[in-house]
């Protein structure tokens, strides 16, 4: 409807979400490829982690194996590996679902106000990342000081969503 609706470059329609809403960015990629042209997961759950209230719950704490989607589209992901509302496991796991193992890894550590670890795959662009926030809980990691659930540690999650959204288009 928004692209109908706005002068919208339709292959370039990115979906990002923390918590819940990146349970929902997770579903809305895995369920419509054809739409999204990149996904950013920040600490939530992997497409069909949970099919109830319960399970959610459970894969908070605990996430259980995902199977990967079958037409994946380019991920980023940022979760605190200190997260007490929404386990680091389920970064991984969400990881994984979009960009299977199969594919060869490259791995960067870093500090930017936080350490990091960066898990890429890709060659001369990625196709998928992972940002491991160390000692970062359940907050947007680089957000405003003083903002619900936000971390102004960094690094900053929304200038790396922007930069690896640049590099992709739904037709690439």
């Amino acid at each position: 409807d928004l692209i109908a609706a706005h002068p919208v470059d339709p292959e370039r329609v990115y979906i990002a979400g923390f918590s819940a809403g990146a349970a929902m960015a997770a579903v809305l990629a895995a369920t419509y490829p054809d739409v999204f042209a990149g996904v950013a997961v920040h600490s939530g759950l992997a497409y069909r982690a949970a099919d109830n209230v319960g399970s959610a719950f459970a894969a908070m704490h605990n996430a259980p194996p995902a199977a990967p989607v079958s037409r994946p589209v380019p991920i980023i992901v940022f979760h605190g590996d200190a997260d007490p509302t929404v386990d680091s496991s389920n970064a991984t796991a969400v990881f994984d679902q979009f960009c299977p193992r199969t594919r060869p890894r490259s791995v960067t550590r870093g500090n930017a106000g936080r350490g990091f670890t960066r898990v890429s795959v890709g060659d001369h662009r990625s196709v998928g990342e992972l940002w491991t926030v160390h000692g970062a809980g359940h907050a947007w990691s680089g957000g405003v000081a003083g903002g619900s659930y936000t971390d102004p540690a960094g690094p900053d999650a929304s200038a790396e969503l922007v930069r690896f959204f640049a590099q992709h288009r739904l037709s690439s």
